[in-house]
């Protein structure tokens, strides 16, 4: 009862901001990759606009409103005074002046009618929508519907613009916007990225192309061709909002790796570390096993983690990421959690891999701090609970200080894990 009444309390304050301001909005959806394209958006959007888009995942519906205000939530979202003072800073922002010309929003959906909630208040300009595979799918229960709920917010945006690489053709009939634009790597995208070449120290570079944009060389500081995606969308989204192709070019070369997504470290003993811990999913985790495989290293070593929340997939999934695990370009697969080492650990062997796996991301980084050699190249792909892979890249680490690039290292997560893997 109190959550709706703060719910509706923030819709009111909402609407009526946008009633009064009229900010473009941005909104982005999908299974994965949509912190990465928010970022990314926002870099280039920024180069033209005055731009709002808050830092850090908050997609759920009590706080989306925040965000057009640029208001944090509060600490306890069940102290009605602290609810008091939030909505005093939105009352003076109301009445004064708004800075902002957009707000990029990335809307979080965890079971079916998610988005309909955001919907009340938001008709997006234009809605992006990054790719459509399985997730929270104890709540879903199929991809169909997954895709139906992701879609969702096209039915009241002007404008949609969605990942033709990762959503089938089969789901594209939910798309409901009156125009839409798709963009990737295939030949029938809209807006694409053709690779001329790639390195460590100055990533992809080739040209964007798109109508209107012709070809437009570029150059990218990201790694992984599945993290060129959400900078084409990031293209697509400014042409379409019309700013200058010089302006579009510097504002992809000012994109950098989200914490945690495909970020490049230092670590211990000269080796690389590919941090991608903030989350895994089936397709993700392929993506990045094919971005490891690129990498030209004398050792190669996995550090997988389950995949929360697939419901009746995951051993179809776990199962799927372990047949990926080449023995020819992987020296160690290392698995982290429950799933991962009843489903994903066993398929990896049978392909022919070194596999050791561990309950505690804290005992992975250990066995392998032990096993660093020169030239070394890790990938940590994980998770968040019971698997929180960011503890074992913390481990293997050259850099102590380098930890401020680790995602959930505030005092509150860092409760959250000594309490699941205290009793290990």
């Amino acid at each position: 009862m109190f959550k709706r009444v703060i719910q509706s309390i923030l819709e009111r304050y909402a609407k009526a901001l946008l009633a009064k301001h009229h900010p473009r909005i941005v909104t982005v959806t999908g299974s994965v990759g949509k912190t990465s394209t928010k970022a990314a958006i926002t870099t280039v959007l920024e180069e033209h606009f005055k731009v709002l888009s808050t830092q850090g995942n908050y997609n759920v519906d009590v706080v989306v409103p925040l965000q057009l205000f640029g208001v944090t939530p509060p600490h306890n979202i069940h102290n009605p005074f602290s609810w008091l003072m939030v909505f005093m800073q939105m009352t003076k922002i109301l009445k004064g002046k708004y800075d902002y010309e957009v707000v990029v929003l990335e809307l979080g959906a965890d079971k079916p009618g998610d988005i309909a909630v955001f919907m009340k208040y938001l008709h997006p300009d234009i809605a992006v929508v990054s790719a459509i595979s399985p997730e929270h799918m104890e709540q879903f229960g199929t991809v169909d519907m997954v895709a139906r709920e992701e879609f969702a917010i096209t039915s009241v945006c002007k404008l949609a613009i969605y990942n033709r690489d990762d959503i089938d053709m089969e789901f594209e009939h939910y798309n409901e916007a009156p125009n839409s634009y798709t963009y990737g790597f295939r030949d029938d995208a809209d807006y694409q990225f053709t690779i001329d070449k790639f390195s460590l120290e100055f990533g992809f570079e080739g040209k964007f192309l798109g109508e209107g944009l012709g070809e437009l060389p570029a150059q990218l500081r990201v790694i992984g061709e599945h993290n060129i995606k959400p900078t084409i969308a990031a293209v697509a989204v400014a042409t379409e909002l019309g700013v200058p192709h010089e302006k579009i070019t510097k504002g992809v070369e000012n994109i950098e790796p989200v914490d945690g997504r495909m970020n490049l470290l230092h670590g211990a003993e000269r080796t690389i570390l590919i941090d991608d811990s903030y989350n895994s999913s089936p397709l993700a985790a392929l993506a990045a096993l094919k971005t490891l495989y690129d990498f030209k290293a004398k050792k190669r070593v996995a550090i997988l983690g389950s995949m929360n929340e697939l419901g009746d997939q995951t051993e179809e999934a776990h199962t799927q990421v372990g047949d990926a695990c080449d023995p020819k370009k992987l020296d160690l697969v290392i698995t982290v959690g429950e799933d991962a080492d009843q489903y994903l650990a066993p398929a990896a062997k049978a392909k022919g891999c070194k596999v050791e796996s561990f309950l505690s991301p804290y005992d992975a980084g250990a066995y392998l701090r032990g096993k660093l050699t020169p030239g070394m190249t890790i990938l940590v792909k994980g998770s968040q609970n019971r698997v929180f892979t960011e503890e074992a890249t913390k481990l293997l680490l050259a850099d102590p200080s380098d930890e401020k690039y680790l995602v959930r290292q505030s005092p509150e997560w860092m409760k959250i894990k000594q309490g699941q893997f205290s009793q290990l």
